[in-house]
């Protein structure tokens, strides 16, 4: 998959925000520093937070045109890679609504609790995302 840098100032930037609020995903902290967040060739969008080994899966929503084609998969694989890239070693994500879809891509529930400082010092993790969300994680280390 092949996945072009997004940036506020790219003209695909408003079909992002528009997609994630369609999809009752946050918007808030999009510009936040640390953030990196792509779109495919697919339509499919995504980033993560580099938090030091850390990366922190985000902002991911595929159009309804390609939900099924396993897009999304190849879209979270890309993800990985690119954050692996970054010098992260584990992937973590919160996710009200995603979990059966993020297992099936190698991530595994875990407990809040045992969230690393760097993960819970995110917005997502202390109000962006509901303590109802659930916290998941992939190692990226092969």
């Amino acid at each position: 998959m092949t996945l072009a840098g997004l940036t506020p100032a790219d003209p695909a930037w408003s079909d992002f925000l528009s997609a994630l609020m369609d999809a009752d995903l946050p918007v808030d902290d999009l510009t936040d520093e640390g953030q990196f967040f792509f779109i495919s060739e697919a339509g499919v969008f995504g980033g993560f937070a580099l938090l030091g080994s850390h990366a922190l899966l985000r902002s991911m929503v595929a159009p309804p045109s390609v939900r099924g084609k396993g897009e999304g998969h190849r879209m979270v694989e890309a993800l990985c890679r690119k954050g692996a890239e970054q010098g992260a070693s584990t992937a973590w994500l919160l996710t009200t609504g995603a979990a059966d879809f993020f297992s099936s891509c190698s991530f595994e529930k875990t407990s809040r609790d045992d969230a690393p400082n760097a993960i819970r010092a995110t917005k997502q993790f202390s109000g962006i995302c509901p303590g109802s969300a659930s916290l998941m994680r992939r190692s990226l280390v092969a």
